[in-house]
């Protein structure tokens, strides 16, 4: 009898022990779907970054769940982000990438159809924070305008670029150099994707368009070649020119005074979570640390370091509390410049 106690109270031990050592976040995510939903059709620069991840994040989360990829395009990444916040479930199964300019547009408020807090998402972290990275200006050789002296003549030929949707980054960085450098640029908007845009300049619908040096790397070399029918103007989201273009001027060196040069370096703030990753508002505490921590130890990995290099994209990540940082900075800056960059894309929207 006493040896039956005895087994007995080593069994509630053992018993004890294995629910102390148990994990509540690998037992919710073992045999789970996690979706990845990325904000655009699939072959831009989000979706190859979205795509890398889903790859490598399901063996960093406890119970390795299967990470799927979902793409949600429209309005610029707006729909997904509006998804993310609104509709999708609140337990850790859904993350999103969407577009860089989302947090200034929340902040800013010119749009009626933005239904959310950027400062409220479950920031997982950025993949880039366009350290080695540039956000440039590709025309065609052929154009009209050959050059920013060019673009700048009073009453010269339009330089026509293409663009997407509201909140895409490169609809409103044309909008903001369009006053802050006073270019003389006709965008044109609506194209439904990335690919779309490469093939309009291909096509010679338009004279060029603004785009990511890593996203024209992975999914668009021929125009870095140096035989190809591009050329590069300037260079956005640099402090200092990017060592592969040192003969192209930035953004703020072109700034012709101080309240331009403000202008500029509010639109750059959001470069600083470039390939920006989120879960919706009011997630699960522990999940919530869970998917931040495998969130940044993809980038460690070696198969996803190999897998960016081949595929030519940045990796500087930060975590979600420097991507907040970079929100707050956004907000934080003076309201009479959130109120001119308000009325700036309101204009771009409304024509």
């Amino acid at each position: 009898m006493a040896l039956l106690r005895m087994v007995a109270a080593l069994a509630a031990l053992a018993l004890a022990g294995g629910g102390a050592c148990a994990d509540p976040v690998a037992d919710f995510y073992k045999g789970k779907v996690v979706n990845l939903v990325i904000g655009y059709g699939s072959g831009g620069g989000y979706d190859v970054y979205g795509r890398l991840i889903a790859t490598h994040l399901g063996k960093y989360i406890p119970g390795n769940p299967t990470v799927i990829v979902q793409n949600m395009p429209g309005a610029g990444s707006l729909r997904s982000v509006n998804y993310l916040y609104n509709t999708a479930p609140k337990d850790g199964t859904v993350i999103a990438i969407f577009a860089r300019d989302m947090p200034l547009l929340g902040i800013i408020g010119n749009n009626p159809n933005v239904r959310f807090d950027p400062r409220k998402l479950t920031w997982l972290g950025s993949s880039s924070s366009y350290a080695n990275d540039a956000y440039l200006l590709f025309t065609r050789k052929d154009a009209a305008v050959k050059s920013i002296a060019d673009a700048r003549a009073p009453g010269g030929p339009p330089l026509v670029l293409g663009g997407t949707a509201e909140g895409a980054t490169g609809n409103d960085i044309s909008t903001v150099l369009r006053d802050a450098l006073s270019l003389n640029i006709k965008l044109i908007a609506g194209y439904p994707d990335s690919n779309a845009l490469f093939l309009a300049a291909d096509r010679k619908e338009t004279d060029g368009r603004f785009v990511g040096l890593s996203a024209v790397a992975s999914s668009h070399a021929e125009w870095l070649k140096p035989d190809s029918g591009m050329q590069t103007l300037l260079q956005f989201a640099r402090l200092t020119r990017h060592s592969q273009f040192p003969d192209v001027p930035t953004a703020r060196e072109l700034a012709p005074d101080g309240r331009a040069r403000a202008l500029i370096e509010l639109a750059e703030l959001p470069y600083r979570l470039s390939r920006p990753f989120a879960a919706p508002p009011g997630l699960p505490a522990d999940r919530a640390k869970a998917l931040r921590a495998a969130f940044l130890a993809v980038h460690q990995d070696p198969q996803y370091l190999d897998e960016a290099g081949r595929f030519k994209v940045d990796v500087s990540p930060i975590d979600g509390a420097a991507v907040l940082q970079a929100i707050e900075g956004i907000a934080g800056a003076p309201p009479d410049l959130l109120d001119y960059m308000k009325k700036l894309l309101s204009e771009n929207k409304n024509g």
